[in-house]
């Protein structure tokens, strides 16, 4: 300071110096007269290094202090594997896995003879036009790296190995070319540039859908021409009237759009057990008028349909909607209770396969959301893993597994994850957050106070103009094209020639002691342990 003041005026650097002085000062006596806070009151300086501290300990953590496989919900390793694939289409790694081996955890059982690549059922006839990013050089502070326009192998099923939803019940099935989708994500909750980015991206990619999520169908989800799979929910968003009673016109007019492939009719989500929640400086006019709700208003919409409160009423309303719009219906659960899986199964098989679900959407209790309780993200519902092969094995108990598709989803972010819910019963796997990711989301975890700063989950225009559009939809891109081809690649290790192929058998769970077991041994476990 003694030499810097030489060149300053002598009222000047006393000004620099009182101030800062004079506003510690008043910090000290506001805290020290103040009631709310104890630690303020006592340490009125130290308290407020204290709470500064906090504030920025998520932070600090996520990126200086936990290690690569430690964050919650999602590691710095997992965050990566996302990313990596999104920007530069490309999953290699060097040196070795970051995994912790020596915790428990699910394996693929590798065949000694694997698959060739030439020896795989896939289908890459047609390319597919995106850009992708490639790095030059590299340093401590900067990275310089260019955006180059490339062709890449979509990883499609073949004609013949493609999962269809309603076939033989439905006027227009929905033919998916592709295993992996997008999971249900409202505009609203996701900003409209989120939105079309991901409508854009993933209609590029093709042979994949997305899920409007609860919040209705918007122009932003139709945008980019993907196929949707408009879920309905029970505030009935987009599909009622004023008075909040659904609305079968409403239904038909979603019904007659092309785009529009199948309805999913939502029991429960993982994260939240409950209701919809959107705070009211969410809803815009816009907003409004797609859910054909008040404007500015918070909506809690309820934790189930009113009118439907069992399965026998719950399979009519599903009947309705499929022989009205001739699409594909199915419904989406978080499960826990065994007798009631059973009981649903014991109507599928009493009604006859042209009634009920046409696929079952099983969310993992731990799977995201736009807004939640604590309670009830941490502890209501069974993990993915877990809940899966239960519902196949309930399903397939009571002969009625192959009038169903089963859709999977909780944090099957990565190709392996996607592989071993796929060998679980899955027929299908969905992501979200994953796809959040791919287009900008670091994690921030400020989903529900509209304050998103990568511009993703937040409806604010200034946030949003952060998120663009033409850039992050190819990121989206290579994302669900490279879970394709890292499902390819581990069927090859399998030893099958298609993800579709890979079953129970080719998964294994190692406890903490090395000690493994298969997964027909470890449902028998749960499902004893659960009906006590």
């Amino acid at each position: 300071m003694g030499k810097i003041s030489k060149y300053l005026p002598t009222a000047l650097t006393g000004s620099m110096i009182a101030a800062p002085l004079a506003y510690i000062a008043y910090l000290y006596q506001k805290d020290d007269r103040q009631k709310q806070h104890a630690i303020l009151r006592n340490f009125p300086l130290l308290g407020r290094v204290r709470y500064m501290t906090e504030a920025v300990g998520p932070e600090l953590r996520q990126y200086l202090f936990s290690d690569d496989n430690e964050g919650k919900p999602f590691s710095r390793m997992q965050f990566e594997d996302v990313t990596r694939a999104s920007k530069y289409n490309q999953r290699l790694i060097g040196f070795g896995s970051n995994r912790d081996f020596e915790e428990e955890g699910f394996y693929i059982r590798n065949s000694l003879f694997p698959r060739l690549d030439t020896e795989l059922r896939v289908d890459n006839s047609k390319k597919v036009n995106t850009y992708k990013y490639v790095i030059d050089k590299e340093g401590l502070m900067t990275r310089k790296e260019h955006r180059e326009e490339v062709q890449i192998d979509p990883y499609y099923l073949r004609d013949e190995d493609a999962v269809v939803l309603g076939e033989g019940r439905v006027r227009q099935p929905f033919r998916l070319k592709g295993l992996v989708g997008q999971a249900g994500m409202s505009y609203g909750a996701l900003g409209d540039h989120a939105i079309s980015a991901l409508s854009k991206g993933l209609a590029l990619a093709g042979g994949t859908w997305m899920n409007t999520g609860e919040g209705g169908l918007s122009d932003y989800h139709l945008e980019g021409g993907a196929d949707i799979i408009m879920q309905i929910g029970p505030g009935l968003f987009g599909v009622r009237t004023p008075a909040g009673e659904f609305s079968i016109d409403a239904f038909k007019e979603k019904a007659a759009i092309d785009q529009v492939k199948a309805f999913e009719v939502k029991l429960a989500q993982g994260a939240k057990t409950r209701g919809g929640h959107l705070e009211g400086k969410k809803v815009t006019e816009e907003i409004a008028r797609i859910r054909l709700i008040e404007p500015g208003k918070t909506v809690n919409s309820p934790n189930r349909f009113v009118e439907y409160d069992t399965f026998p009423k719950l399979f009519d309303f599903i009947d309705e909607l499929r022989e009205v719009g001739g699409k594909p219906v199915g419904m989406k659960i978080v499960v826990g209770d065994i007798e009631g899986l059973r009981e649903m199964a014991q109507i599928l098989k009493e009604r006859g396969p042209m009634s009920g679900p046409d696929f079952i959407s099983i969310d993992g209790g731990e799977g995201g959301t736009g807004a939640t309780y604590q309670e009830l993200a941490d502890s209501v519902g069974l993990p993915i893993m877990t809940a899966l092969p239960i519902v196949d094995e309930v399903l397939r108990e009571y002969g009625v597994r192959d009038q169903v598709k089963l859709i999977a989803s909780g944090k099957l972010i990565t190709p392996d994850k996607a592989a071993i819910a796929l060998a679980m019963g899955a027929d299908l796997v969905q992501i979200a957050r994953g796809f959040m990711i791919s287009v900008g989301c670091i994690m921030a975890e400020v989903c529900h106070t509209n304050t998103c700063p990568a511009g993703v989950a937040t409806t604010d225009p200034d946030l949003q103009s952060g998120l663009v559009v033409e850039e992050k939809m190819y990121r989206t891109t290579n994302y669900v094209t490279s879970l394709r081809a890292g499902l390819f690649n581990i069927a090859a290790a399998a030893g099958v020639d298609s993800p579709t192929k890979l079953e129970r058998k080719h998964i294994l769970f190692k406890d903490g002691n090395g000690r493994i077991s298969d997964v027909e041994n470890m449902l028998g476990k749960i499902t004893g342990a659960l009906e006590k």
